[in-house]
C-alpha cells in the first residue's frame, strides 16, 4: 500500500461487484474514505464487509436522479468535499439489429449515459477544485460487436462526454478520463454471455482473439482506474486508457 489516497474521499458507483468492487477495495487499501453504491441491499452489505476500511454503502440506482441526490446528501453529511469520482455503474445486454426494443434502448442509455451524466453533474458542488473523475467506458465503444450495438453506442457516448467535460471544468482544474476495459472476468460478463458453459465457451474464444492471450481481471482494470484518479496522472486529461490486452489495437 502506498497511501496515494490517504484521507481522500472517493465515490465509486456500482461498487458491489466486478470492476467497481475491485476499485473500491483498492481505494480503501490506499487509505481513502470510500462510498460505494449498489441497487440490492444484501449485495451492498456483503460488498461493504469485503471492502473493509473506511467504507460506506449507499443503496441507489444511479439512473434515478432522486437516488443520485440521496447519495450526495449522504456524502455531504460526512465530508466537505469529494476528491475522486469513479462513475462505474453501467451494464447492458445483447440484442441484434432487428430485435432491438425501445425498452432495451432506454434501459441501456438510462444506465450508461443518463446515469453517467447526472452522476457527474450532481457531484459538482461537492467535487473539490483539482478533483479527478474517471468514467468507465468499454473497448466496445471503439469497435463493432455483433448484437451489441446499443451498448457499444452508449459507451461511445461516455467516451465523448469526457472530451467536452474537460473544457467545461477547465477553470476548476478537474480532470476527466475514461478507463475502457475489454472482456473482463465478472459476473456481469457471464450474464451477458448466457452463463454456465455457454459463457465459458465465449470467453475461451475471446481469449484467442486478444493479443495477451486471456481476458482481463477486475483488479487489473481497478489499477488503471486508480492510476487515472491519482496525482501520478496529473497531466492526463480527456484520455481513454484501454485495458483490454491489446484487443482494440488490432
Amino acid at each position: 500500500m502506498t497511501g496515494r489516497f490517504q484521507d481522500k474521499v472517493v465515490v465509486v458507483t456500482g461498487g458491489t461487484s466486478g470492476i467497481g468492487l475491485a476499485a473500491a477495495k483498492a481505494f480503501a487499501r490506499e487509505g481513502a474514505s470510500v462510498f460505494v453504491t449498489g441497487r440490492r441491499q444484501d449485495v451492498l452489505d456483503a460488498a461493504v464487509t469485503e471492502i473493509g476500511g473506511q467504507v460506506t454503502g449507499l443503496r441507489a440506482d444511479m439512473s434515478d436522479l432522486a437516488d443520485i441526490d440521496r447519495v450526495y446528501e449522504a456524502v455531504r453529511q460526512r465530508h466537505a468535499q469529494i476528491d475522486v469520482l469513479f462513475a462505474n455503474a453501467g451494464g447492458g445486454d445483447m440484442l441484434p439489429l432487428g430485435a432491438i426494443t425501445e425498452a432495451h434502448y432506454q434501459r441501456t442509455f438510462d444506465t450508461n449515459v443518463k446515469g453517467t451524466i447526472f452522476t457527474v453533474q450532481k457531484a459538482l458542488p461537492l467535487l473539490k477544485d483539482g478533483a479527478s473523475i474517471v468514467l468507465n467506458g468499454s473497448n466496445a465503444g471503439s469497435s463493432g460487436t455483433p448484437a451489441f450495438s446499443v451498448y457499444s453506442a452508449s459507451k461511445a457516448a461516455v467516451r465523448n462526454l469526457a472530451r467536452s467535460w474537460i473544457l467545461d471544468l477547465k477553470d476548476r482544474r478537474i480532470r476527466v478520463n475514461v478507463v475502457s476495459p475489454g472482456p473482463t472476468e465478472t459476473n456481469g460478463l457471464n450474464d451477458v454471455f448466457g452463463g454456465g458453459d455457454q459463457a465459458r465457451g465465449i470467453k475461451d474464444f475471446l481469449a484467442t482473439q486478444i493479443p495477451a492471450g486471456r481476458i482481463g481481471r477486475p483488479e487489473e482494470i481497478a489499477k488503471a482506474a486508480l492510476f487515472l484518479a491519482s496525482d501520478d496522472a496529473s497531466f492526463i486529461n480527456g484520455a481513454e486508457l484501454f485495458v483490454d490486452g491489446g484487443l482494440t489495437q488490432i
